[in-house]
């Protein structure tokens, strides 16, 4: 009988191990990705809300952001040269949502090369927008205003 329960003993903590180790394996295996803030598509929204040009510097292009942004209604909050950042406000009127307040920061950063990053983020009150139309529309007013400017056109 002695003979059996040390069999049993060695073979319970044989399995107790067996047991913490699988856990550790397990634990290890997880996932230890930060949650998506955004949401779902949040590198979909990105990649939308981004476009890079190669044909004007950083202080001509941020030149073209607040014409554009000007041309589209917004107000300029503030521009920053150095961090080229830009922020901006209109009155939204649509609708579905009337007299909301949009903000848009637009920051430009160089790239390698001869290129410039340009990422737009709008915001309706406290709602990101990621309505893929929204960011065309402005890149369609930014790629003329950049033209403009580019050939010194006022």
């Amino acid at each position: 009988m002695s003979h059996c329960v040390r069999w049993w003993g060695f073979r319970w903590r044989g399995l107790r191990w067996c047991v913490v180790l699988l856990c550790a394996a397990l634990v290890g295996c997880a996932s230890t990705t930060t949650p998506d803030v955004m949401g779902s598509g949040s590198l979909e929204t990105r990649q939308i809300q981004t476009r890079e040009y190669d044909t004007l510097d950083r202080r001509m292009t941020l030149r073209s952001v607040v014409a554009t942004l000007q041309d589209l209604g917004f107000t300029i909050d503030t521009a920053d040269l150095a961090l080229g950042t830009i922020t901006a406000r209109r009155l939204y009127q649509h609708k579905q949502y009337e007299n909301y307040l949009m903000r848009m920061t637009v920051t430009v950063r160089e790239r390698e090369g001869d290129r410039v990053a340009v990422r737009v983020n709008a915001r309706l009150d406290d709602q990101a927008i990621t309505d893929p139309k929204t960011y065309q529309d402005f890149f369609v007013a930014l790629d003329k205003a950049m033209f403009l400017t580019l050939h010194k056109v006022d």
